[in-house]
């Protein structure tokens, strides 16, 4: 992976400023670098969906609430890994924003241990999430570069399809069908019809 992918920064959102020194105390006491933002809005301001890292975000805020940032990101395609603070956990909450995408849940007061665990496990997952987009993207790149015909094709081709059967269905030449098939296996940089599919039917690991 591109260092430049890797994620490296805690984004911290909370309206209590005591909280916020206390956590940015203690990341960057271990070598994390960090971000530290009052409010939901004033971090989306800032957001670039192309930056890495993870989010600790307070649950309930002023203005806009920790679960309708997540909300926002979920909106935005963000693959952030999020963990909620709250002083009022409770486990319908929990469970809602965990099959929303939040790692974990930190109660208040919560200790040095539990939080360096915890933001352990979310930047294995940011770097994880980071890396099958990053094969997703690139992937999806290299289907982008055929021309609409030339998916058409690639489409026949992979069901099966002969060339005569693939010029019936599209109503081309069969020649026609040798110089788009020529094409893709070009733009693919594939040589064989079994690299060919391959490609065709990969799905970049983890994505579902």
């Amino acid at each position: 992976m591109n260092i430049a992918q890797v994620a490296s920064t805690v984004y911290i959102v909370d309206d209590d400023e005591a909280v916020r020194d206390s956590l940015r105390w203690l990341l960057e006491a271990n070598n994390y670098r960090v971000r530290a933002y009052p409010s939901a809005e004033s971090f989306l301001t800032e957001y670039d969906e192309q930056q890495a890292g993870v989010l600790i975000a307070d649950v309930r805020m002023p203005g806009m609430s920790g679960l309708e940032l997540q909300e926002q990101l979920i909106a935005r395609k963000s693959t952030m890994p999020i963990v909620f603070i709250t002083g009022h956990g409770d486990v319908p909450m929990a469970v809602s924003t965990m099959k929303k995408g939040a790692v974990d849940f930190l109660e208040k007061p919560f200790s040095e241990t539990d939080l360096r665990e915890i933001v352990s496990r979310m930047f294995e997952q940011a770097n994880q999430r980071l890396s099958v987009a990053h094969a997703k993207r690139s992937h999806d790149a290299m289907l982008g570069r055929l021309t609409a015909r030339e998916q058409q094709v690639l489409e026949r081709i992979v069901a099966g399809r002969l060339n005569k059967q693939i010029a019936d269905d599209l109503g081309i030449s069969i020649k026609t069908v040798e110089a788009h098939r020529a094409n893709i296996m070009e733009k693919l940089q594939v040589t064989t019809v079994a690299d060919l599919m391959k490609v065709a039917l990969a799905k970049p690991e983890g994505v579902a």
